[in-house]
């Protein structure tokens, strides 16, 4: 792999029918790049604790790579290295998107779930107090029903 494209493109080429998306952290990225290349099977989407490809900084985030690469020196570049700005693509995105949001959360703080709420034309924001940037490992129980009324609807 040599790069999030590949990464999009292994996704991409597993959804072969009806498909909800459910990721977090960077693999946002690879969700909303994902249900781009295929709207007519991306039915749902569950966006955690991510950037979903809008502009961090201007939106208050702690830059978290420096710290992660030095603490996964063989993770490759190309991971940390992803800052593709999918502002403008994200408003195509036409499916109920859930985004849930820990306001305890440097990495991606409360303001990037609002700023995709915008951006998504049938988003719901959940916001969680005291969650952090482990929001789905620490709180599955608390999301768990969230997502499932998400994906029933």
């Amino acid at each position: 792999m040599r790069g999030i494209a590949d990464l999009v493109s292994r996704v991409v080429g597993h959804i072969d029918g009806p498909t909800a998306l459910i990721a977090q952290s960077m693999g946002g990225v690879v969700a909303v790049r994902a249900a781009l290349q295929k709207p007519d099977l991306v039915r749902h989407l569950v966006l955690t604790v991510t950037s979903g490809g809008v502009d961090m900084a201007r939106l208050g985030a702690r830059d978290w790579r420096p710290t992660y690469r030095q603490r996964n020196p063989d993770l490759p570049s190309w991971f940390l290295d992803e800052q593709e700005d999918l502002t403008e693509r994200i408003r195509e995105i036409r499916i109920p998107a859930l985004l849930l949001w820990g306001d305890a959360d440097p990495i991606s703080p409360v303001a990037v779930g609002r700023r995709l709420a915008e951006l998504l034309p049938r988003a719901e924001l959940v916001v969680f107090a005291g969650g952090t940037h482990d929001l789905a490992l620490e709180r599955a129980a608390e999301i768990a029903p969230h997502i499932d009324r998400h994906l029933a609807a």
